[in-house]
């Protein structure tokens, strides 16, 4: 029975992100963490296990409040579809709005749908167009899941939430952890304002580069973004010489 929390007059389950990030408190037993690592351990085991033969994945991130009449949610269900029939397989958080979107586009269109979902004391529920799905209980193992088994992020329009998924992947790409991935903006009006302010507070104040503008693409079209994607691949391929020449063999 999970552990629950007073809020005002109502209890809420405490979720493991935050038994595993708050202080510990005098009475604890200084052995608590060290055991939950192994809980830890156990997630990443059981999240590569299960997606060990995914090699062509694109994740698909935006809010979770996107209605199903949106033309964001259409957007994103056609851009699924367009992936799926490109041979890719199509990674989203398993939850409702743009991730419901993205996981129907890819399971109307016959392809792998997989959903990384996440335990919330509100009680995110999956949707029901996945192929595959997993659910994790600590935020940064499922992030390593987004990042280790994709070829390009797509971002729909969301909040923090998608927002930390944009920056994650920047950072990884800026810093040189990960190999340099199409990170796709999708809906011009809507990251318009995120763009001009990089542009002229942050690269103003040089706390970015030039450069680093670049590691975004902003479309409002489901056939660029998935060219994108198509694009970037090609250029892997002339620059490694190892990548066979067929990915779709090699997807789940």
């Amino acid at each position: 029975m999970a552990e629950t929390r007073n809020k005002g007059n109502a209890k809420r389950p405490i979720t493991q992100d935050e038994q595993l990030l708050e202080t510990p408190k005098p009475d604890e037993f200084t052995h608590t963490d060290t055991w939950r690592v192994f809980r830890i351990m156990g997630e990443f085991v059981a999240g590569f296990d299960e997606l060990a033969t995914v090699t062509r994945g694109v994740s698909i991130f935006g809010s979770a409040r996107t209605a199903a009449d949106s033309d964001y949610y259409r957007a994103a269900q056609e851009t699924a579809a367009l992936l799926v029939r490109a041979g890719y397989t199509v990674i989203t958080g398993g939850g409702p709005g743009i991730m419901e979107a993205a996981n129907r586009g890819a399971y109307e269109a016959g392809g792998v749908s997989i959903g990384c979902n996440i335990e919330l004391p509100f009680e995110q529920k999956p949707n029901p167009y996945q192929t595959r799905s997993l659910t994790f209980k600590y935020f940064f193992v499922r992030k390593t899941m987004f990042v280790k088994y994709s070829t390009a992020f797509i971002i729909f329009p969301g909040g923090y939430g998608t927002l930390d998924e944009l920056f994650e992947a920047l950072t990884l790409i800026q810093t040189r952890k990960i190999k340099n991935f199409p990170v796709i903006l999708f809906g011009s009006s809507y990251w318009a304002g995120l763009r001009q302010w990089l542009e002229s507070v942050v690269l103003a104040e040089h706390n970015i580069a030039q450069e680093d503008l670049f590691l975004m693409h902003i479309t409002d079209s489901p056939a660029e973004a998935v060219a994108i994607v198509e694009q970037s691949q090609s250029s892997l391929r002339k620059l490694d010489k190892t990548l066979p020449n067929d990915y779709a063999s090699l997807s789940s």
